[in-house]
């Protein structure tokens, strides 16, 4: 609002002014105390609307209070009257029990008494039986006394009738109370021996049939003398030579036997070592188809089939050790065993019967629990010194022991296998016995090997004679291609006992004396004939 200067008002303005400022003074003034009054009234209807309120709400809450409080008497009354309910029912429960356990301690009672009862009486016949017992010893003793008396009395009659003094017939009896018992402890030992054995061999059986059974070799079966096919007659005069030359320088070259007879395209090479046998037939068949004969081509082609014959020879040996899953071998092992490939054992191949031994020793040893490793390298190395038997003296069992010694074979049961299959040295591992008996179960196949004529007659020979010596045999019989020997005995000379004696003495001299292949069985029969005439 736009005010003038005072400078420039009149007087009377400014008396109204002053008058208007205080009338509007005063307006405000009592505007202010009709605002107060009106708030005190609004404040007091506040007021006692909130005490009504508050009034309100304490009656509520005074009235929910008791509600709860009269619930909360209800619900413990409730506890309470469950609470003594079960307390009642465990007071009744336990008052059942203790008048049940009071029962059962009467019963008790009586039973104890019932049995101190029984044992009164038990004491008392006891003591009865004790004092019948004191008088039966007193009796016994008596009794005994008199039985000395009356035995000294016979005694020193006896020893009047007989005419024998107490320390001669003592001897006497002894004598024959020692015969008996010595009959008693064979026919004892007999027995023993019998069922064990029985059983031993029927576990064996099994063993050895299953290892045959997984195990399905091939048979084969060799000859010492090989031929020569030759394509016209007129070269067995060029391989005579002038004079025989070239037939002496290749006999000479080669170490074995050439055999020119009249069967026509063939010329036979025969020999003991498969080796030289090998490569004097395979050098002759060269010679032949070559045409050029004399000696300095011999030379030159019996070197050259050696050269490959060797090579051969190390291959076959590692073909066989791999085969049998033998491993760790010295290279002049794995060749001594290519050896036996050109080897034969009454006609069969002495490498195969060595992998076949490894794969039978491994199924026996498995059988049995052993190691199986251990039982293949053994039965693929028992025969490795009939690659040398040749050369070395001694028996083949020991050569090769010694031979796998010395290149590096540290195995003792190895060793010993190698050494002992055929019994030249204890056996120390059992090892040793399955290489024996799978070396037998190879040899003993149908068809695995054969000998000749001659070599079997001597042996039936042989078998008929070791039985026929011993004391009480009347005869013998190989049977059975020398298979089982039958030895008849004389039933006045020898009884049941002897028989067994005889039997194992006649298989004991034929392992220690004879060289056969497969098993031998011995069976000893005694006859007892009582002959009458009715006239």
């Amino acid at each position: 609002m736009f005010t003038q200067p005072a400078s420039f008002l009149p007087a009377a303005p400014l008396l109204a002014a002053d008058t208007s400022a205080s009338s509007l003074l005063a307006i405000v003034a009592a505007a202010l105390v009709v605002g107060a009054i009106f708030i005190l009234i609004l404040a007091a209807r506040r007021l006692a609307r909130a005490q009504r309120e508050a009034t309100q709400v304490v009656a509520s809450a005074t009235a929910q209070g008791e509600a709860r409080a009269r619930a909360i008497e209800l619900e413990a009354e409730r506890r309470a009257a469950e609470r003594r309910s079960e307390v009642d029912a465990k007071i009744t429960r336990s008052l059942a029990e203790i008048e049940e356990s009071q029962a059962r301690i009467a019963r008790r009672e009586e039973t104890l008494d019932a049995k101190l009862e029984k044992l009164t009486h038990r004491e008392q016949r006891l003591d009865e039986r004790d004092a019948a017992l004191l008088q039966a010893e007193e009796r016994l003793a008596e009794a005994r006394a008199t039985l000395e008396r009356d035995r000294a009395g016979l005694r020193d009659r006896l020893a009047q009738i007989a005419g024998l003094s107490e320390a001669a017939a003592r001897e006497q009896l002894l004598a024959e109370v020692r015969q008996s018992a010595d009959r008693d402890a064979a026919l004892l030992t007999q027995k023993v021996l019998t069922d064990a054995e029985a059983r031993a061999r029927e576990q064996a059986r099994e063993i050895v049939l299953m290892a045959i059974q997984r195990y399905a070799g091939e048979c084969s079966s060799d000859n010492t003398v090989r031929s020569v096919k030759i394509p016209g007659e007129d070269l067995k005069g060029r391989v005579i030579g002038r004079e025989g030359r070239n037939i002496r320088h290749f006999e000479k070259v080669t170490g074995v036997d050439v055999l020119i007879d009249d069967t026509p395209g063939v010329i036979a090479v025969s020999c003991f070592d498969r080796v030289r046998q090998a490569v004097a037939a395979e050098s002759l068949q060269k010679l032949v188809n070559d045409g050029r004969i004399h000696p300095a081509r011999i030379d030159e082609v019996v070197a050259q089939v050696r050269a490959d014959v060797q090579e051969r020879l190390v291959k076959a040996g590692q073909d066989a050790a791999i085969e049998a899953d033998v491993r760790g071998l010295h290279p002049k092992v794995v060749e001594m065993m290519g050896r036996l490939h050109f080897r034969t054992s009454y006609g069969q191949n002495v490498l195969r019967h060595s992998v076949e031994v490894a794969f039978l020793c491994q199924l026996i040893a498995g059988q049995l629990g052993l190691d199986a490793a251990t039982a293949r390298r053994a039965g693929f190395l028992h025969d490795i010194g009939k690659a040398m038997d040749h050369e070395v003296e001694g028996g083949h069992p020991a050569i090769g022991m010694d031979f796998a010694r010395r290149h590096g074979e540290t195995s003792e049961a190895v060793l010993n296998a190698i050494g002992g299959h055929h019994g030249d040295i204890p056996s120390t591992t059992p090892f040793t016995a399955i290489v024996t008996a799978a070396d037998a179960v190879s040899g003993a196949r149908p068809g695995a090997r054969r000998e000749s004529m001659e070599q079997y007659v001597k042996r039936l020979e042989q078998l008929e004679g070791i039985a026929m010596e011993q004391p009480g045999v009347q005869e013998a019989y190989a049977i059975q291609a020398g298979r089982e020997v039958r030895v008849i005995v004389d039933a006045h000379k020898a009884d049941d006992a002897r028989c067994f004696e005889i039997a194992r003495e006649v298989a004991r001299r034929v392992e220690a004396e004879m060289t056969f292949p497969g098993e031998i069985k011995v069976t000893v029969l005694r006859e007892m004939r009582a002959e009458a005439s009715a006239r």
